[in-house]
């Protein structure tokens, strides 16, 4: 299970719900009935039949919805929630990794990114447009188990995004081409070198799978694939699959938010239900392995600290023991508390500790993993990790260790039920694990219930005494730091070829009676209310800033303290004493230690966490309102009352260096430093990292830390944000502690004159056998404004680069098919920050790519945007305000912003005014003004594909990982630029790129559950 899936405590009672009939093959036995409205047995005029009604009364914690089936085997699920004017749509697929076999591996991942390509009546590339210019964001997600598909979108463009769905489960393969094909295998492609072999650790989940699992298990290859098995695929191999798997019957399609069910029914009547049934599926059976030695198995990675993984074989989800094992991960190594952490990060024996309970639907895995420090042997790890299971088994499992589990596990769920996408997915998983899409409450009762001795039970049968994966991974000079010799071997002797699931597949399409080509029209735009805020200022300056968010018993505090790393300006040799700092503010208190304090948190299901970045240090609250108060008073704790102890630092310090150290290991964060050493020069501070320097950290003590905190720790430069559902009244008598924090004389730094180049120029950092290569291109722009050049700025960019279908991603991503996601985009605050267009690509296309990149600035620049750009432009950013303030964060968000520069709380309308003003001229002239000739381009790759970089064009600086020049400047060689290269034979998956305009970005539709979700499904891959 996982701990964001489900998990509620102490919120109410629980609405007793059964597994609905069997709908379609998602349908698992499950569950005792579920209360059903006296209509639960009738149908529609069309067939469709209501399955059950779920409710919710006073105190009680569910979700509502209403289920239906069509006679096609279509599941509808729609859940009503008008708290905010936005709808959500989830079509699951129940077919995941588990459905391939040997050798063709990643097929359910590869044709999530062909779902993208269009289909008879959405053209190549028009799903992404079409939702982003509905004001929406959408995406898909794949795992072991299921393949997801979602938008979140104004409510007035629910049936749009229902019509795309629908037209790509019924009538997508005469659209799949074979150039489609390839590119999309080409993006896979660049996925995997991004993710896994191009990423420290990245191999280390399919190490485990292949030693855990038999040769042959449905899990014994990630959702990925492998490239061998990708290359050998053609276009028949995957519209088979789409046959057999994407069928309605095999699918359920959730709707919630700002809708009504029966208008949700008849769009889903009309757009799903003329699609025919596709072959029955069957549910998969648990298949968890059997281990009767442990399998010690290792490989060498661009790594600086060994990891060690011991992996042991569970349960799948939803079985009895879920629960009782993920609080058993929790108590050894999910804390501060924890066993894990005090024998090995405490104890300064490894950098990192933890252990987790991932589970799927056919088995689970108990998790434990550490990274230890440099040249050590990985053996001193796995003796302190087998000491600290035996520890457990010592002292036992106490009352407090489960209740601090549960009260935790509470807070997780509550968070996660504050969004419409969160209630929708949640639904839309249980539908297809189980059958039930009300297993909340039955969830919760497992929770409620749980205790001591169940731990204790499971601690047993599953771990202590019991064997593992004991996976070591090693940095390549070093081999030798395995915990033991490998001493498995992949059997392949008892595989048998599973039955032919794909032959006389027949693809027959859906017979209407109205046209499907026509669009949706939109309906009346929702009224979108900008949250209503209250101010209370305090006598020492600090800034107060709140607004009332009913949805939810939860309370969001976000206190931002100007300065960060940039006030480092005024002592660079200390460069990194504020991110030290702020991690010194999260260990001992003069009430608590460390240790003590975690547990205080844990037991209030709370979060208080302190960072530092670039303009500010941010401490971060969560806490249900119940227990507000007890939350504060930790606040107070941690913000006013450190202690700062020398154990502490020394340790902190410790880790610090070591991640230093650890930085040129990773290609992503040597362009980083390189890029930002250019733009910034050698008088500004931000041209070195937040994290300092080695030479930097090594001369900060622990004076230096209590001093910059006794400076620069002030309410005279912070302000603070609150979302709670409680009034201002209740709120700001709770804030009386924060009076007692003194003002302090503090000076932030004025900006600085970025540096500037005369000429573009190619800076390369050489990254042997790089699978990809890391491009950066750009320059120091504006600072934040807006209503003013910046936001005109940013505008401007949404075409180029700011959206999924920009000129520069479509390029290098769709059409060229060299990289998983290219953007561009403006990043400033109060001060100037630079516009980077930037891309991780395959490495044979460095110089391809680059010429790429230059070729649509100085086009854009010199052409400007059409008229359907700007129809585009202005669509997707004027209705995507009905998105931007439904989660506490958001409005917290929000808020900040208007405080930090000083807005009215109207500014949105002011920028609404510009956007409906914008012309193709002004784009224009701000291309000509805000993309200059003159930019700095950085590209970090293997050194072998430098001589094509060399052909540009541009004069090429040799650097090492530390900005050191590694030879003479090398002049532009008089040749012509290569032609990019052609996509390889194989494929890649879709990934979300949108730049908000306030310059940071939003997430990257990359990583695993990228709906939110978070199943404990191990490996997710997402578009």
């Amino acid at each position: 299970m996982t701990r964001n899936q489900l998990l509620l405590l102490g919120l109410g009672a629980f609405l007793t719900a059964a597994a609905p009939q069997a709908a379609s093959a998602q349908t698992k036995a499950a569950a005792k009935p579920a209360a059903k409205t006296a209509s639960a047995t009738k149908a529609t005029a069309s067939g469709t039949r209501l399955v059950e009604k779920v409710t919710r009364k006073p105190g009680e914690v569910v979700i509502p919805y209403e289920k239906y089936v069509l006679p096609n085997g279509l599941t509808l699920i729609v859940s009503e929630d008008h708290s905010d004017p936005i709808a959500h749509v989830d079509v699951t697929y129940h077919v995941g990794s588990a459905r391939e076999t040997i050798g063709k591996s990643g097929f359910a991942h590869f044709f999530e990114h062909m779902m993208f390509q269009g289909s008879d009546h959405v053209g190549d590339e028009q799903h992404f447009k079409i939702v982003s210019s509905a004001g929406g964001t959408l995406n898909g997600t794949t795992n072991r188990d299921r393949t997801n598909y979602f938008e979140t979108l104004p409510s007035n463009q629910l049936e749009t995004a229902l019509w795309l769905e629908a037209d790509r489960m019924g009538f997508l393969l005469d659209a799949v081409t074979e150039k489609k094909f390839e590119v999309q295998r080409s993006t896979v492609k660049n996925e995997r070198g991004q993710n896994y072999d191009n990423r420290p650790y990245g191999l280390a989940s399919e190490n485990v799978s292949k030693a855990l699992y038999p040769y042959g298990h449905p899990y014994s290859w990630l959702t990925i694939g492998y490239l061998e098995d990708l290359n050998r695929s053609d276009v028949n191999d995957l519209k088979n699959f789409f046959l057999r798997w994407y069928g309605p019957n095999n699918a359920t399609v959730t709707v919630g938010g700002d809708v009504k069910p029966a208008e949700v029914v008849k769009l889903v009547e009309k757009y799903f239900g003329t699609i025919p049934a596709g072959p029955a599926v069957q549910n998969m059976k648990p298949m968890v392995p059997t281990l009767t030695a442990d399998r010690y198995v290792s490989y060498q990675d661009n790594v600086r600290f060994p990891m060690l993984q011991m992996v042991f074989p569970t349960v799948p989800n939803n079985h009895p023991d879920e629960p009782a094992i993920d609080a058993l991960a929790s108590i050894i190594g999910g804390s501060k508390t924890s066993p894990l952490y005090q024998n090995l990060v405490k104890a300064q024996k490894a950098v990192q500790a933890q252990s987790y309970h991932p589970t799927s639907e056919l088995s689970g895995e108990f998790t434990m993993v550490a990274l230890g420090m440099p040249g050590k042997p990985l053996s001193e790890l796995e003796t302190i990790m087998r000491a600290s299971i035996d520890e457990i088994a010592k002292r036992g499992i106490s009352d407090e260790d489960v209740a601090r589990y549960k009260a935790s596990t509470e807070a997780d769920l509550v968070n996660r039920l504050q969004s419409v996408s969160g209630k929708v997915s949640t639904l839309a998983s249980y539908q297809y694990q189980t059958g039930n899409p009300n297993r909340l409450p039955i969830d919760l009762k497992r929770i409620q219930s749980l205790t001591k001795a169940d731990v204790d039970r499971v601690f047993k049968q599953y771990v202590l005494g019991h064997k593992a994966v004991i996976l070591s991974v090693v940095p390549k000079a070093n081999p030798e730091l395995v915990a033991k010799a490998d001493n498995f071997t992949v059997d392949k002797s008892n595989f048998k070829q599973p039955k032919d699931e794909y032959a006389g597949l027949k693809y027959v399409k859906a017979k209407d009676s109205f046209d499907r080509g026509q669009q949706p029209k939109a309906g009346q735009a929702p009224m979108v209310a900008v949250p209503t805020v209250w101010k209370a200022d305090m006598p020492n300056k600090l800034k107060v800033i709140g607004t009332q968010n009913a949805e939810m018993p939860t309370t969001t505090m976000l206190l931002t303290i100007r300065g960060g790393h940039r006030i480092e300006g005024t002592m660079p040799g200390k460069a990194g004493i504020a991110a030290l700092t702020a991690s010194m503010m999260e260990e001992s208190t003069e009430k608590y230690s460390a240790e003590q304090f975690d547990a205080e948190l844990e037991k209030l299901g709370s979060n208080i966490s302190i960072s530092s970045d670039g303009d500010a240090t941010t401490v971060y609250v969560q806490s249900l309102t119940k227990n507000l108060d007890k939350t504060l008073a930790l606040v107070e704790q941690r913000l006013l009352h450190p202690k700062f102890e020398q154990d502490d630092f020394d340790r902190l310090k410790k880790q610090t260096l070591e991640g230093i150290a650890n930085q040129n290991t990773q290609p992503v964060v040597i362009a980083n430093k390189t890029y930002n050493r250019l733009l910034y020069g050698q008088n500004d501070i931000m041209a070195v990292p937040t994290s300092g320097t080695a030479a930097t950290v090594g001369s900060i003590t622990l004076d230096d830390v209590k001093q910059f905190y006794q400076n620069y720790y002030a309410p005279n430069i912070s302000h603070l944000v609150v979302v709670s559902d409680q009034p201002q009244a209740a709120i700001t008598p709770k804030l009386g502690f924060l009076n007692s924090w003194a003002t302090k004389p503090v000076e932030l730094p004025k900006p600085v004159a970025s540096s500037k180049t005369e000429k573009t120029k190619l800076y390369f950092v050489n990254k042997d056998n790089a699978p990809q290569s890391e491009i950066r291109i750009g320059y120091v722009g504006l600072p934040y404004d807006a209503t003013g050049e910046y936001y005109r700025a940013y505008l401007m960019n949404y075409i180029l680069g700011g959206a999924f279908n920009s000129r520069i991603n479509l390029n290098l991503r769709e059409d060229k098919g060299y990289t998983y996601g290219a953007r561009s985009g403006f990043q400033g605050n109060r001060y100037a920050g630079p516009f980077t267009a930037q891309a991780g690509v395959r490495a044979d296309a460095s110089a391809a790519s680059v010429k790429e990149f230059m070729k649509e600035i100085e086009t854009f620049r010199k052409d400007g945007i059409t008229d359907e750009d700007l129809a585009f432009l202005k669509a997707s950013i004027g209705q995507s305000d009905a998105l931007k303030y439904e989660t506490g964060q958001q409005k917290a968000m929000f808020l900040s912003r208007l405080v930090e520069y000083d807005l009215p709380t109207d500014y949105v309308k002011q920028q609404t005014e510009i956007l409906n003003n914008l012309t193709k001229e002004e784009v224009k002239t701000l291309a000509n003004k805000y993309l200059p000739e003159q930019m700095y381009i950085v590209t970090v790759g293997d050194k072998k594909y430098l001589p094509e970089l060399k052909q540009l064009g541009y004069e090429v600086i040799e650097l090492d990982a530390d900005g050191n020049p590694v030879a003479a400047a090398v002049a532009a060689e008089p040749v012509a630029a290569p032609a990019a290269a052609p996509a390889p034979a194989t494929s890649d998956k879709k990934m979300k790129v949108k730049t908000k305009e306030d310059g940071k970005k939003d997430k990257k539709k990359m990583k695993s559950d990228e709906d939110g979700s978070k199943e404990k499904g191990k490996t997710e891959t997402g578009k």
